[in-house]
């Protein structure tokens, strides 16, 4: 009875902050997300890199070594996600971003800090990090057919990871202030990003159930599989492995919709958004199995 309290306890406060945007976004249809978008990309995201890197104990060696792990999985996500987007006749470049970027930020984050405390949230802004890298190089590729390194060179959190990783590299201590602000930042942060995927959610129509559902269902099958037999092959043990295991599991990242929109055709966008919603969706039931799962053998 004590873990399903303990699986309570993680779950609720997420999906029901979630519940709260999807409430506001049905409510007011105009609701404007722009500070929240603003305030995340070019504020927030970045304390909260800075923050759950440099002051929940984890080691450069960690960091490197998950960075690496997620590197590992996303491979394993995109041959999943090239086959079956062949097999539906489906645009296998510009429709790969949400069946390989999960939600590891707006809604991984969260989960892991609330399963596993301060020093999951490390672990899983490790992992974190690697989703928000490849959103700005493989994802704007995939969905552009071409890169610009001007994209890469404007992205804030992608400096966040740089000075998270000096301050792990020298093991300097994290003044007071920067501590502190950077703590205010990050819990503000998780709170907004979790609304505005409401928000988003409320607004996303899925323009065809069977395809988009057969790959939303990829999404959040597949992931937790690839990221259990990785966890399996390498030994790994630990709430370490419970929040790799968890990040594997998260549905469609909703930056993939935002970078489609930017460089994408709409017939492309609007099928983006369809696998977002249905992952999404079908996350309310897989999630709460993953993270079961986690708590009872990964401590």
């Amino acid at each position: 009875m004590e873990l399903y309290i303990k699986l309570f306890d993680v779950l609720f406060p997420v999906f029901f902050v979630i519940g709260v945007g999807y409430y506001l976004g049905v409510k007011d249809p105009k609701f404007d997300t722009k500070f929240i978008t603003n305030f995340a990309g070019n504020i927030g995201t970045p304390a909260m890199i800075f923050y759950t890197i440099t002051t929940t104990g984890v080691t450069l060696a960690v960091f490197v070594e998950y960075f690496i792990y997620a590197l590992i999985v996303i491979g394993g996500f995109s041959l999943i996600g090239l086959f079956f987007l062949f097999i539906l006749k489906k645009d296998i470049v510009s429709e790969l971003p949400p069946l390989i970027l999960p939600n590891t930020g707006n809604m991984g984050v969260p989960i892991c800090l609330f399963a596993y405390g301060a020093s999951g949230l490390g672990v899983a802004s490790a992992i974190a990090s690697v989703i928000i890298l490849l959103h700005f190089t493989v994802g704007v590729l995939l969905a552009k057919k071409s890169f610009s390194l001007n994209i890469l060179i404007k992205n804030v959190p992608i400096y966040g990871i740089i000075v998270s990783v000096i301050f792990l590299y020298f093991e300097w201590d994290v003044p007071g202030f920067l501590e502190n602000t950077t703590f205010l930042l990050t819990y503000t942060t998780i709170f907004l990003v979790l609304m505005s995927l409401g928000i988003a959610l409320s607004r996303f129509q899925v323009v065809s159930w069977t395809k988009a559902s057969i790959l939303g269902a990829v999404r959040v099958i597949a992931g937790p599989l690839i990221g259990f037999a990785l966890i399996r092959f390498l030994g790994l043990e630990g709430f370490s492995a419970g929040v790799l295991l968890i990040q594997c599991s998260m549905p469609s990242a909703v930056l993939t919709y935002l970078v489609g929109s930017m460089y994408s055709e709409r017939k492309v966008v609007d099928s983006v958004a369809s696998v977002i919603v249905t992952s999404t969706l079908m996350s309310l039931v897989t999630v709460p199995i993953v993270v079961f799962y986690c708590l009872k053998y990964f401590q």
